[in-house]
């Protein structure tokens, strides 16, 4: 969904790239208009992962990177990562107790999400270290989406999930970005990347020497 020259993308890169003393990653240049998705495939250690810790500023790098035309350095790093948000694959937890990861109303709304992505009643009151890697991650993804950030950049977020888990994860992100969210997707599956990339019309894209290119092997996958 190519922006109209009167509106600004949602999320612009250019020429962001890792530092010099690290592992070669970019120049990237790229462009996510709002409800926009872009699947993103690569193999192991391609990079795929530094780049969208570069994007959230997660990662030091180089480069310029806008959310709605405003310049990321002029936001405090808090402010931007509330709106440009990283789903790591595994992410962290600062606490045992589930509910100190969300606010009060926040809280109020997670049993009827846990509900749609097939969590067990159970996972709400259990410790988290107790929790199996799916329940966290279906959990992480809740806790970042009802913080409402303008993108999402999910770092395989079905990687640990059964199929039906999988569909009712990639239900809810299309919801998601129906009403506006723009998302950058990592995924190792090209059945995956195919159904939420190409039969959709979102751009499929390949990381490989630091560099993006077309995928033109999603393409190639039966519905």
């Amino acid at each position: 969904m190519p922006s109209t020259p009167q509106q600004a993308p949602l999320l612009r890169l250019q020429q962001l790239q890792s530092l010099p003393d690290r592992p070669h990653c970019g120049p990237f240049d790229l462009q996510l208009a709002a409800g926009e998705r872009i699947m993103l495939m690569g193999a192991s250690g391609a990079g795929k992962s530094v780049l969208l810790r570069l994007i959230a500023d997660l990662d030091p790098g180089l480069g310029e990177v806008w959310l709605q035309g405003q310049p990321r350095h002029s936001f405090t790093g808090p402010q931007w990562r509330s709106q440009v948000m990283y789903l790591a694959a595994e992410p962290a937890w600062w606490s045992q107790d589930l509910a100190a990861h969300f606010d009060a109303a926040a809280w109020q709304q997670l049993p009827a999400l846990a509900r749609r992505l097939c969590l067990r009643a159970q996972a709400l009151q259990t410790p988290v270290p107790q929790l199996s890697t799916g329940e966290r991650q279906r959990l992480a993804l809740l806790r970042a989406l009802l913080r409402r950030p303008k993108v999402l950049l999910l770092d395989e977020p079905t990687a640990a999930l059964d199929e039906e888990s999988v569909q009712a994860v990639e239900e809810l992100l299309e919801e998601q970005r129906s009403s506006g969210m723009g998302m950058i997707w990592v995924t190792h599956s090209r059945a995956q990347a195919q159904r939420m990339g190409r039969q959709q019309g979102w751009p499929c894209l390949w990381l490989q020497d630091g560099q993006l290119h077309d995928n033109t092997a999603c393409s190639e996958v039966q519905p």
